[in-house]
C-alpha cells in the first residue's frame, strides 16, 4: 500500500453494513448503510451511501472487505445450512453491483483481524492487549492479540459454535427481544431482576468457563427454542445471563492480563458495547487504560478492514465521520426550547459513526424533571423501563458521578450517579448512568451548549439520546430531521 492510496473498507451481509474511507493516516469518511436506506440495521450497501463516500473522499484505489467469504461459506456447511452453502449470495458480487465500485481491485481480511485492527490502530497508545468478543466472524468468536506499533500478533482464538456473543443473543431472543439488535435492551432489563437462574443456565447450557475458553453444551446459533417455558420472568433470565457474561469477561481479562505484557487494553467486537460489563471490568484494576473504538461492532469493521490492510495507526480525530449536514445550530434557541418544552433535537455537522448519538444527532432534555424519562420514552416509543444517558461537562463529571475512569467520551461504561434524586431522568433503576463526558476539543458545539445551559440553570448536564424513533435509524440528513420534527412535535435545531 502506498501512503496516499485511498482504501474503501466495507462491511456488509452481516447485520449492520458500513463503509469507511482511509487515506494514509486519515479517516476521511465512515457511515452506516441504515442511515441512508432508512432500514434499521440494513445489512446491504446502497447507492446513496456509496455516492456520499465518493463526494466526501473521492474514488477508491482499493476495496477491503471485512471477512473472508469462503470461510464463512464453509461454516454454513458445517452448521447444516446447506442451502446457504450452495446458493447463498456473494457479498463480493453485491459490492461489484455498484457501477462506481465494479472495476476497483478488491482484497479481503479476516473478520476478527478487522475488529482487532479497528480497535488497536485508532487507540491512543502503541502497545496493548487486544481482546475481540462477538457473536461470530467466519469461525472465530473470541480472540486475544498483542498489539505493538504496526503489528498485531494473535495469541488465542475460540472457534464456533462456542461463543459468548451467540449465548447472549440466544437469550435476547428467549426474553422476547430481537437478536443481533436488542441485546442492549436485555442489558437494561437485567437491572430489573435477580440472577436466580444463574446455576441452571451454567448447568444446562454452559460446559466450561475456565479462562480463556467459553464452551457451550449446545449450538446457541440455533436459538433456545422452548427451553424451560415455565421461566416466564424475562428480567430474571436477563439478570442471570448478564451475571454469567460479566463473570466470563472478568475471568478472560484476568487471563489476558497475565499473558500480555501491557497495562493497556483495547476491547472490540459487538460485546464491547456492553457498558455494564465494561464498568465491572474497569473496576477490577486489571488494566490501567481502556480504549473501545466508538463503533466496535460489525459496522465498525468497515473501518477495521481498511486499517487491517494498511497495518498502521491512524490519527483519531473523533467519531463524527458520516453525512455532513453543514449547518450550525442556534444554541440560544436550543437552550430556550429546553427551558420551555423540556427537550430539543440537535442535528448538525457530520453524523456519528457508531450506534450512540454523541451530540451531532441527539435528542436532548433537561434531566431534572420527574416526568422527563417517561415523556422521552413515549416520544421515542421505547419500553418504559429503558434508561437514558447523561452528557456532562468533562470538568464537572466527578461532582455528579462515580466513574471508574477519568472520562467517558463515547458512553462505553456505566457509573454511579451521586444524586439520583436530583436527576431521575438519567438514572437506571439500579442507580447507574451510562455517562458521556464532553470537552471543547471533542465537540465544540455540544460543549458550548452545555455551558449555556449551565449558565441559565446551574446544571452542567443534559439527557442525551439518539434522534430517532424505536425501530428506525438515527436522523442522517435535513429531510430526516424535518420528518422527526413533524412526527414527534420536537423542534430540531
Amino acid at each position: 500500500m502506498t501512503v496516499e492510496e485511498t482504501l474503501y473498507g466495507i462491511s456488509c451481509f452481516g447485520h449492520d453494513a458500513g463503509l469507511a474511507v482511509v487515506r494514509g493516516q486519515r479517516i476521511l469518511f465512515a457511515a452506516h448503510a441504515e442511515r441512508y436506506s432508512g432500514l434499521k440495521n440494513d445489512p446491504l450497501l446502497n447507492e446513496a451511501l456509496v455516492l456520499d463516500a465518493l463526494r466526501t473522499a473521492g474514488p477508491p484505489d482499493r476495496i477491503v472487505f471485512h471477512e473472508r467469504p469462503w470461510r464463512t461459506r464453509l461454516r454454513h456447511l458445517r452448521s447444516g445450512r446447506l442451502r446457504e452453502f450452495l446458493t447463498g449470495p456473494s457479498p463480493l458480487d453485491h459490492i461489484r453491483s455498484f457501477e462506481m465500485l465494479a472495476d476497483v481491485p478488491l482484497v479481503t481480511v479476516g473478520h476478527h483481524q478487522s475488529h482487532a485492527a479497528g480497535g488497536f490502530f485508532t487507540a491512543p497508545f502503541d502497545d496493548a492487549a487486544v481482546v475481540v468478543a462477538d457473536g461470530i466472524g467466519e469461525w472465530d468468536t473470541l480472540s486475544v492479540w498483542h498489539g505493538r506499533n504496526n503489528r498485531l500478533k494473535r495469541l488465542f482464538v475460540q472457534r464456533y459454535p462456542h461463543s459468548l456473543g451467540l449465548f447472549y443473543s440466544a437469550f435476547t431472543q428467549r426474553c422476547g427481544l430481537k437478536p443481533n439488535e436488542e441485546e442492549f435492551i436485555l442489558m437494561a432489563m437485567a437491572a430489573l431482576g435477580q440472577p436466580r437462574h444463574r446455576e441452571l443456565i451454567l448447568r444446562e447450557i454452559v460446559r466450561s468457563t475456565l479462562p480463556p475458553h467459553f464452551r457451550l453444551r449446545r449450538n446457541m446459533h440455533r436459538g433456545l427454542g422452548g427451553w424451560h417455558p415455565e421461566l416466564t420472568e424475562p428480567e430474571t433470565l436477563a439478570a442471570s445471563v448478564q451475571e454469567i457474561a460479566e463473570e466470563v469477561l472478568l475471568g478472560l481479562m484476568a487471563w489476558v492480563a497475565k499473558r500480555v505484557p501491557s497495562r493497556n487494553l483495547v476491547f472490540s467486537g459487538g460485546f464491547a458495547l456492553n457498558c455494564v460489563a465494561n464498568e465491572r471490568m474497569v473496576r477490577s484494576g486489571l488494566f490501567d487504560r481502556l480504549w473501545i473504538m466508538p463503533n466496535p461492532g460489525d459496522a465498525g469493521n468497515a473501518l477495521g478492514a481498511a486499517l487491517a490492510h494498511g497495518a498502521r495507526p491512524v490519527r483519531w480525530e473523533g467519531p463524527y465521520l458520516g453525512y455532513d449536514l453543514n449547518r450550525d445550530p442556534d444554541l440560544d434557541g436550543v437552550v430556550a426550547t429546553l427551558l420551555t418544552d423540556g427537550m430539543a433535537g440537535l442535528a448538525h455537522g457530520r453524523a456519528e459513526f457508531g450506534p450512540r448519538a454523541l451530540g451531532n444527532r441527539s435528542l436532548l432534555a433537561d434531566p431534572r424533571g420527574q416526568s422527563v424519562k417517561d415523556r422521552v420514552n413515549e416520544i421515542k416509543r421505547r419500553e418504559p423501563f429503558r434508561p437514558f444517558a447523561p452528557v456532562v461537562l468533562a470538568e464537572r463529571v466527578a461532582e455528579f458521578f462515580d466513574l471508574p475512569l477519568p472520562s467517558s467520551p463515547y458512553m462505553q461504561i456505566t457509573g454511579r450517579c451521586l444524586y439520583p434524586h436530583l436527576f431521575p431522568a438519567i438514572c437506571h433503576v439500579d442507580g447507574s448512568s451510562r455517562v458521556q463526558t464532553v470537552d471543547h476539543a471533542q465537540n465544540p458545539t455540544l460543549y458550548r451548549l452545555l455551558k449555556r445551559f449551565q449558565e441559565r440553570t446551574g446544571c452542567p448536564m443534559l439527557l442525551n439520546t439518539s434522534l430517532n424513533i424505536k425501530g428506525k435509524p438515527m436522523v442522517n440528513d435535513g429531510a430526516d430531521a424535518q420528518t422527526f420534527q413533524r412526527e414527534t412535535g420536537v423542534t430540531v435545531f
